[in-house]
């Protein structure tokens, strides 16, 4: 429960509230001290009509106790009311009031408590968002989007209940709980004491039941995050699950998932189901035994019945308020799986480069050099790449080729640190990239992948995405350039059109513009296209070239292709296979000494250029 409690911690940041709620939740407790007090007199007065009203009863104990004498003051006892019905008028009023005003600290107490709670939860949650943020990449491939977003939005709940059921609902029954136990201790202090051997019982069943709940907790939120996960890749992918008829196998795979969830959520009932009952039970045997005692001590007269119904009445209302406890603790427990997992999240390494003692690169004007790299991916069994070393100079376009899962992807993504290479070195200018801030990096490359990603919003906000400080006039001039305005232009709202989630409203050629308009827009010093012309047909990819032919200049521009139009029209090619590099030179050379490309030209490369087509 360390990380528990350490999450908890940061509630003290609003002091001021919980101070405030507390104070309430102890005046809100004060109407239970207040009740208690009144039932011995009004006990006395409905047993005993003829014993006369509160002042009679008020001066027998000033009479009887001291310490009552120094509280009831003669003027106070001359003030009470001798008849009966008025006495009992004037506790029920006065008690009406002290309700009125404990119901509104109860209120405001659970007011300031919840506002504690849910702006503590949404510092957590913004804080475990942008640790993700910034976690090296290869930590989220190896471990999966999905569980990430899944401690962000279900284990920050999880921690929420936790926080709620201790803040506002434990505070609200412990400190009901602890004037009800010091009324009995002050009616009779002998009674209250043996009520309290309980205690260490119900501790211990608590305790045992707990940890059970904490680890079936554990495991069901794992087991949430892959839950989390099928049916995020179902529904993402609905059409590939649709075209390829594979509705029941997805369905099954979430039944699975969906039954373990079931599983360990049970195991969770049991113990959360038997822990209220046990408390109950033991609490009933422990005023079982405690009547038993006291009836002996009555009927032998050294002990006052409406004393000892008070004690009663005062234990009965702290058993009430404290047998809730049991499943606020099992809440706190359960929460606890949650905060473990999010303290783990929070305790991850980022991604390196941030340090702001590391200095900015500056802006690129020399070389690229990949110095002996190799890259193997987690859980892989051979490298991706290995022992790269190439070096790229300032303004060349070079275009990337080989088969399928060769290593072009990873090796450009040495270049903006999406990757670190396990062995080597990646140098710009001369620099290593590791002793530069890894932003001033990154603010100098423009990338366009196969797979575009749009975010919901304007057409215009995409294209501004990581360009905050665009004007309109840039961005439809960026959008010009990339050729998006001729269709952009035809709709309604133009660059003010909404585009729905993941961009799904537009075709893929479209989609394929908008990102190199972003690209285009940023005025990068390196330019990465990863078969980004793939999803375009023959006519825009032309036009797009003659975009790009103007905008590479004096760009370093690196070009991951599939089409013969793309790679003749590179300073150089490079082939690699199976992660190395087993080529390098113009289209000429290569299909006199590249095996390889040779048959890349001959079969992949020479089919997509004849058959590239794609929505526009």
């Amino acid at each position: 429960m360390d990380a528990f409690w350490k999450f908890a911690k940061q509630m003290l940041r609003m002091r001021r509230y919980l101070v405030l709620g507390m104070l309430c939740a102890i005046v809100s407790a004060g109407g239970v001290g207040a009740g208690i007090a009144a039932i011995g007199p009004t006990l006395d007065i409905l047993l005993e009509p003829n014993s006369g009203g509160l002042q009679t009863i008020a001066q027998t104990k000033a009479n009887e106790h001291e310490r009552y004498a120094k509280v009831l003051d003669p003027e106070l006892i001359a003030a009470l009311p001798s008849n009966p019905y008025d006495s009992i008028v004037l506790i029920m009023v006065t008690l009406a009031g002290l309700t009125v005003i404990g119901a509104l600290a109860n209120f405001m107490h659970q007011y300031l408590a919840l506002t504690v709670v849910h702006t503590t939860v949404a510092r957590i949650r913004r804080k475990a968002f942008g640790q993700v943020l910034e976690l090296p990449l290869k930590t989220i491939v190896a471990q999966g989007p999905t569980d990430a977003i899944s401690r962000i939005v279900n284990d920050t709940e999880a921690l929420s209940a936790g926080f709620v059921a201790m803040l506002s609902k434990a505070v609200a029954h412990i400190t009901k709980g602890i004037v009800a136990l010091v009324a009995a201790f002050v009616i009779n202090w002998q009674l209250a004491a043996v009520a309290l051997l309980v205690m260490p019982i119900l501790a211990t069943v608590i305790r045992k039941l707990g940890k059970r709940i904490r680890r079936a907790s554990t495991r069901a939120l794992s087991s949430k995050a892959d839950l989390y996960r099928a049916s995020t890749e179902a529904l993402q992918g609905l059409r590939v699950v649709k075209v390829h008829t594979t509705e029941r196998y997805e369905a099954g795979r979430f039944g699975r998932i969906n039954k373990e969830v079931l599983r360990q959520q049970l195991k969770v009932r049991t113990a959360r189901a038997i822990a209220g009952p046990v408390a109950e039970l033991v609490t009933m045997f422990a005023l079982g035994g405690l009547t038993i005692v006291a009836a002996k001590l009555i009927l032998d007269g050294s002990l006052d019945k409406t004393e000892f119904m008070s004690v009663l009445v005062a234990l009965a209302l702290a058993g009430a308020s404290i047998k809730p406890l049991s499943g606020l603790v099992n809440d706190i427990q359960q929460s606890g799986a949650a905060a473990d997992r999010l303290d783990r999240l929070l305790g991850a390494d980022p991604e390196p480069g941030h340090e702001n003692r590391l200095p900015k690169l500056a802006r690129h004007h020399d070389s690229i050099v990949f110095d002996h790299a190799s890259v193997i991916y987690p859980g892989a069994t051979s490298p991706a790449i290995s022992n790269v070393s190439l070096r790229i100079n300032h303004g060349e376009t070079i275009a990337f080729v080989g088969p399928n899962g060769c290593g072009k992807t990873t090796m450009l993504s040495l270049i903006p640190r999406l990757f670190d290479p396990d062995e080597g070195r990646m140098l710009i200018d001369g620099t290593d990239l590791t002793r530069v801030r890894i932003r001033s990096l990154r603010r100098q490359i423009g990338v366009v992948t196969q797979e575009v990603v749009l975010f919901k919003g304007t057409i215009a906000q995409n294209i501004a995405y990581g360009s905050r400080h665009a004007s309109r006039q840039d961005i439809e001039q960026a959008a010009r350039d990339a050729r998006a305005m001729e269709f952009i232009d035809e709709l309604e709202d133009g660059l003010d059109t909404q585009i729905g989630e993941q961009g799904l409203t537009m075709s893929g050629g479209q989609r394929q513009r908008l990102a190199i308009a972003r690209a285009i827009l940023r005025d990068p010093a390196i330019l990465i296209l990863d078969e980004a012309t793939s999803m375009i047909d023959a006519h825009s990819e032309k036009l797009i070239g003659e975009v790009l032919d103007t905008f590479c200049k004096d760009r370093t521009s690196l070009i991951v292709a599939h089409r013969l139009s793309t790679v003749l029209g590179a300073d150089r090619i490079v082939v690699l296979n199976e992660g190395k590099i087993v080529g390098q030179g113009t289209h000429d050379e290569l299909m006199e000494s590249c095996v390889v490309y040779e048959q890349l030209a001959r079969h992949q490369l020479m089919d997509s250029s004849r058959t590239g087509k794609g929505d526009s």
